[in-house]
């Protein structure tokens, strides 16, 4: 991304307050970037009615995306005229679907979305939106919830320093160059969380001579180095950095607290099918911890399972 230059607001037809919308105009009046304002809708009972001809079901459910384009219009004009502003809407039955394949028409830059604490129960049954976007959406997704953005708020990036897989390596420095980016956009300051696992407990009680302690220093001191190394290379200072022991989805919520973070740059690998379903992603697990917003990012050269190019 580094500049955003298109924004896919997506509105929420069951909220009077576009949380996204909203943050769209914050983003759009400091970068200069163009917003559409998409909304996906669908209603089964238009379908079903077999009492009507296909041209008058066509007629009906041209009436209803009218009805939404008209109060989307009222929503852009509380905004004033200082933006571009399109008006999307779509018949679909998927919303993330539709989310995505405007995404791959029209090459936009971000999307923009509301979201809120999920019943964990539900989203076990039935997978979110959110979580459909955070798997499979191809550009950077911002969730956002009902948390400020101050100029001299605190924008923490979420890294993996000290891991040797390039992907890796390459997906740090995409959230460090985002994170700078949007820090620089808003009048932010930047931080760096870095989580690192603490020692097996199997491995004291099979090695009896094996020192638990001088273990846990020396790869405290391996994630202190290599997040101070990746932090100076985008003019972080060490007071800035974060690296904690403990889970990542459990670090990130706690670091994120205690700066009162407006925003948490993470990435996340795109896993679907069964591994997504038994393992999940770290950012599916932290977003509901997080009272801030979460731009998740893929790693370079991800392609999207809906992309058939």
């Amino acid at each position: 991304m580094n500049t955003i230059k298109k924004i896919l607001a997506v509105i929420d037809p069951s909220k009077d307050k576009q949380i996204a919308l909203n943050r769209s105009f914050e983003l759009a009046r400091k970068s200069g970037a163009q917003i559409t304002a998409f909304l996906s809708i669908y209603d089964f009972s238009y379908e079903m009615t077999t009492m009507l001809s296909r041209e008058e079901r066509d007629a009906m459910r041209d009436a209803v995306i009218n009805d939404r384009k008209e109060w989307i219009t009222s929503l852009i004009n509380q905004h004033g005229g200082d933006i571009k502003v399109d008006c999307q809407v779509v018949w679909h039955n998927r919303p993330f679907e539709s989310i995505i394949e405007a995404v791959l028409e029209q090459n936009y830059d971000m999307v923009v979305k509301g979201t809120h604490q999920h019943d964990t129960l539900k989203s076990v049954i039935f997978t979110p939106t959110d979580w459909h976007l955070i798997r499979k959406c191809p550009v950077p997704l911002l969730l956002v919830k009902e948390h400020d953005w101050p100029a001299g708020g605190q924008i923490l990036a979420a890294v993996n320093a000290s891991s040797e897989e390039e992907t890796h390596q390459a997906l740090n420095h995409t959230i460090m160059k985002e994170a700078a980016y949007l820090a620089d956009l808003i009048d932010g300051n930047l931080n760096l969380v870095n989580a690192y696992p603490g020692t097996p407990v199997n491995i004291a009680i099979e090695i009896p001579e094996f020192d638990a302690g001088q273990y846990a220093e020396s790869v405290k001191a391996h994630h202190v180095a290599t997040t101070h190394k990746l932090a100076e290379q985008y003019q972080v200072e060490p007071s800035h950095c974060y690296i904690n022991e403990g889970l990542p989805e459990d670090v990130l919520p706690q670091v994120a607290n205690q700066l009162d973070a407006e925003l948490v740059v993470m990435g996340t690998v795109g896993r679907t099918g069964i591994s997504a379903a038994l393992i999940g992603n770290t950012a599916e697990h932290v977003i509901d911890s997080l009272n801030c917003d979460v731009l998740a990012l893929k790693p370079q050269g991800y392609k999207s399972p809906l992309d058939k190019s």
